[in-house]
């Protein structure tokens, strides 16, 4: 009898790339290999998620990317799950997943933060709180990497955007976590303190913004919708949905890169040598490490009406998921060895991490310089991260990170 329920059982369809032990497991690896040289644009007729095509080559990414209008944001939202109005979901609009033209005024309201002159005036700051938070890492220690370093730095420098309580700002991380985690859409309790939580981030944000009404404008987000045509009359799901917006992209990517970072360069000692002999290829492998981790496995895109992708026939309605942890180790774009980090590699600013066309990560620059800060006050203080073991990683096809990291910082 056993044997005839374990036959009846569906086979896990090997190439589901949303599966979560994939992520969890660091072997999404080779399922992607596989879609790149058999079925870059695959059909997968069931998934936890429902079905969806997986579009895990660089060149058909691309041509999805540059085609908003055919391929919305909007429509179903930018993750693999659904939205659920019967299960207590609240649809909390964000300007990553809107279209045109509302996309385009949003994105224009905070983009100012993001300018080279306010990457210019952020720099010797996030110099000092970078060195700052080195220098507070025992050396010849056991230590997490994810939380003394990663996630210090990339919640205050939150916490500055937003012009937000210091002393608070390891909300930000928390809220963070709760939101970006696609997984929870599978149990309702779950899910409902979710909902729980990014209401109570909500009204937190809500006091801050009601504090700025009727000031001068300051160089803050929350001042920057407020001072705006296009945000200042935002509902309460449209303002929480922004504010997930810009906290789950200003902390879970710049802060997985980060740790990527310690984790990479341990992985190859060769190209971390060469790093070390040579702190001018810091910029260069800024972009490497960006390209190598992509902090954010996934985006989706619902298709508005039928289109033929590389041979494959997309329906009005479809979903796909754009997978850009994929595309940026396709070989044919950046060599048989694009699994491998390489400090030097001639292209690595080619990579897609942070998306393509009209969605292209408004905060781009700022994640760039503090990786390259970062990398460059180690560099200066000649420390070097030594994995212990291998590090707890994000259970979740969405978020592409580490939980927590076990190692030993020593100087070189």
């Amino acid at each position: 009898m056993a044997t005839a329920l374990k036959d009846m059982e569906p086979a896990i369809d090997l190439l589901d790339v949303s599966r979560a032990e994939l992520y969890r497991d660091d072997t999404w690896h080779e399922p992607f290999r596989r879609l790149r040289a058999e079925a870059p644009v695959r059909y997968t007729p069931q998934s936890d998620f429902g079905p969806y095509w997986s579009v895990s080559s660089y060149k058909p990414l691309v041509e999805v990317e540059s085609l908003p209008e055919i391929f919305s944001s909007e429509a179903g939202g930018i993750t693999l799950a659904d939205f659920d109005p019967t299960k207590h979901d609240v649809r909390m609009p964000m300007f990553i997943a809107r279209d045109r033209p509302v996309h385009t005024a949003q994105r224009r309201t905070v983009a100012p933060a993001f300018t080279p002159s306010e990457m210019v005036r952020m720099t010797d700051d996030i110099r000092r709180r970078t060195g700052e938070v080195l220098d507070s890492v025992p050396l010849n220690s056991r230590v997490d990497w994810v939380d003394l370093v990663s996630i210090e730095l990339t919640t205050q420098m939150l916490a500055i955007l937003f012009d937000f309580p210091w002393e608070d700002r390891r909300k930000l991380t928390f809220w963070s976590d709760w939101a970006g985690d696609i997984e929870l859409v599978k149990n309702e309790e779950l899910r409902l303190q979710r909902l729980q939580h990014m209401f109570e981030c909500g009204a937190y944000f809500q006091n801050l913004w009601n504090q700025k009404i009727d000031k001068p404008q300051t160089p803050d987000l929350i001042s920057m919708m407020i001072h705006s045509d296009a945000m200042a009359h935002m509902d309460q799901y449209e303002f929480i949905g922004n504010l997930i917006l810009l906290i789950v992209g200003g902390n879970d990517t710049t802060r997985n890169s980060m740790s990527a970072l310690a984790y990479g360069l341990d992985q190859f000692p060769a190209e971390r040598a060469k790093l070390e002999a040579d702190p001018a290829l810091i910029p260069n492998t800024v972009q490497e490490i960006i390209r190598w981790q992509t902090p954010l496995s996934h985006m989706r895109r619902t298709a508005t009406q039928d289109y033929e992708l590389m041979g494959q026939q997309i329906r009005q309605g479809d979903k796909l998921a754009l997978w850009y942890v994929s595309a940026n180790r396709d070989e044919s774009v950046f060599g048989a060895d694009a699994d491998e980090i390489k400090v030097d590699r001639p292209n690595a600013r080619r990579h897609l991490a942070f998306g393509h066309g009209i969605h292209r990560c408004v905060g781009a620059r700022l994640a760039e310089l503090q990786i390259g800060i970062l990398l460059e006050e180690m560099a200066k203080r000649r420390l070097r991260v030594n994995v212990l073991e291998e590090p707890t990683r994000v259970a979740a096809c969405f978020v592409h990170g580490y939980r927590k990291m076990a190692v030993e910082v020593t100087r070189y």
